[in-house]
């Protein structure tokens, strides 16, 4: 066991408007399985970044483990798979590949094909079991899930409950709760560690944000009783100063000196009420620093003209010779929240395809409604570039809403200047579903839309599609989601 310290950490991008962190500090051990969670763009990628040293920063970070960052980027990915492992760890010994391998179910023949013809699910896993296999290293392990299909999810998230020594960056409640131990949290103003798994960080948090909203309704009381106190008070002392000059044609002379001092006094308890209102209001402002912001977002979905809107039976689709799908048999109604499970591979992607209009060949039945109209959100960010603006245009949504929406999915307005290339892959797809939602359509198909996604977004997202019960079909790997939102599920 040792110790990572990060002391008065301080850092920002070059030409940023603000730090990413501001005088951090804290203690990991290098025995945890970590968690790591928080919104995007927070700086969780920047910070295990930190930890290898990929940039300059103020502070000292120090450790005696060596730092190993996954995904480990393969530079010659045509390679056979067993000579990418010696690049990444030439000590290896074959005995123990093969055992890390065979816990992760992955057959010993991949070692022997090109790297490049690994599935994502065969490829997380190997650089794993590598990565684990080097001495004297904690491994930093960045969204591991993503593409990664529910049983590949499963089996790592089981691998990685038998290892100590890393941080886990995931957005995927499930997967956290079955393998970890401590909590690493960015908060919109400070980092916080906590013993236990996901869920009883968020049921600690979700406490800590009732008793702040609580105590911030008893402020906010208190500080209107102390404004109309300190309205009345200075009102007295000027109604007391006043009195010094008398009233027109009384004949009486008032006593001047003891008015002034009477009135000075009022003064006095007037300026210390409102130093007390003052103090109250700070105290507001430090009230509520992590109560993370996670308004309803509103869809507005088109009626449609029938309650039948997709059919398929007994439907197999086929590129060449190859067959990607059969036997497929589901329809889709309105108000049909439904899942489409299955393996990678399984023809989940080719379904969507027919159903978006796509010219495939298929046998069996297949029909869609006419005048359908269909809002699509794909797996593939790479091509957002531009400002927010102008995509906004291209798609003829209105601005107003989008930019509402990417708001209250915490974007801040910062954000809403930069460049949608310098986005992180969160606010990528953060702007794809924003998109999607301010869409005039009568069914909604989002492909795998939860990739790097934060997990309070995710929630957001969640209650948006209970509360309006939109028409959706989604491939999503996420377990919680899955079981949280789907009426129907079909599995592939």
């Amino acid at each position: 066991m040792s110790l990572i310290n990060v002391t008065n950490l301080t850092f920002g991008y070059d030409g940023s408007y603000d730090n990413i962190f501001e005088n951090v500090s804290f203690q990991l051990d290098t025995d945890w399985k970590l968690g790591f969670t928080g919104r995007n763009g927070r700086g969780k990628t920047t910070f295990l970044n930190l930890l290898t040293g990929k940039y300059e920063y103020r502070g000292t970070i120090s450790a005696q483990v060596n730092f190993e960052y996954f995904p480990f980027a393969v530079t010659n990915p045509e390679e056979y798979t067993i000579d990418v492992i010696e690049t990444v760890y030439p000590d290896y010994l074959q005995w123990q590949v093969m055992r890390e391998l065979s816990l992760l179910q992955v057959a010993e023949e991949v070692l022997y094909r090109p790297f490049a013809t690994l599935s994502h699910g065969e490829q997380t896993k190997v650089l794993l079991a590598t990565l684990f296999l080097k001495e004297n290293s904690f491994l930093l392990i960045d969204e591991p899930t993503n593409h990664l299909d529910m049983q590949a999810r499963k089996l790592v998230s089981d691998y990685l409950r038998t290892k100590h020594g890393f941080i886990l960056v995931s957005h995927d409640r499930a997967f956290l709760d079955n393998c970890i131990d401590h909590i690493l949290s960015i908060n919109k103003t400070n980092i916080e560690i906590q013993k236990g798994n996901f869920s009883s960080w968020w049921e600690n948090k979700r406490l800590q944000d009732n008793f702040e909203l609580a105590e911030n309704e008893k402020l906010r009381k208190d500080i209107t009783r102390l404004s109309a106190a300190a309205k009345r008070t200075a009102g007295w002392s000027d109604n007391v100063e006043t009195t010094k000059f008398g009233t027109r044609n009384s004949g009486i002379k008032p006593d001047k000196g003891y008015i002034g001092h009477k009135s000075a006094k009022m003064m006095k308890r007037s300026k210390a009420i409102e130093a007390r209102q003052q103090a109250a209001i700070e105290d507001k402002s430090r009230l509520l620093k992590n109560i993370e912001s996670s308004e309803r977002l509103k869809i507005s979905q088109l009626n449609f003209h029938a309650d039948r809107f997709v059919e398929f039976s007994n439907v197999a689709i086929f590129y060449g010779e190859k067959t990607a799908c059969e036997n497929v048999s589901f329809t889709i109604e309105r108000g049909d929240r439904l899942a489409l499970c299955g393996k990678n591979g399984s023809g989940k992607s080719s379904l969507i395809k027919l159903i978006c209009g796509a010219d495939l060949t298929y046998t069996g039945t297949f029909s869609k409604a006419s005048q359908l109209k269909i809002s699509y959100v794909s797996q593939d960010t790479a091509h957002l570039s531009g400002s927010l603006s102008d995509y906004a245009a291209a798609n003829n949504i209105d601005e107003s809403l989008f930019k509402a929406i990417l708001r209250k999915l915490d974007f801040s307005r910062v954000q809403f200047e930069k460049d949608m290339s310098d986005f992180s892959g969160g606010q990528k797809k953060k702007v794809l579903i924003a998109r999607s939602l301010c869409e005039q359509a009568h069914l909604h198909i989002w492909d795998e839309p939860l990739n790097f996604i934060d997990v309070i977004s995710r929630m957001q997202i969640e209650a948006l599609l209970f509360e309006y019960a939109p028409t959706i079909l989604f491939v999503e790997h996420d377990t919680a989601f899955c079981n949280n939102i789907a009426t129907k599920t079909v599995e592939l």
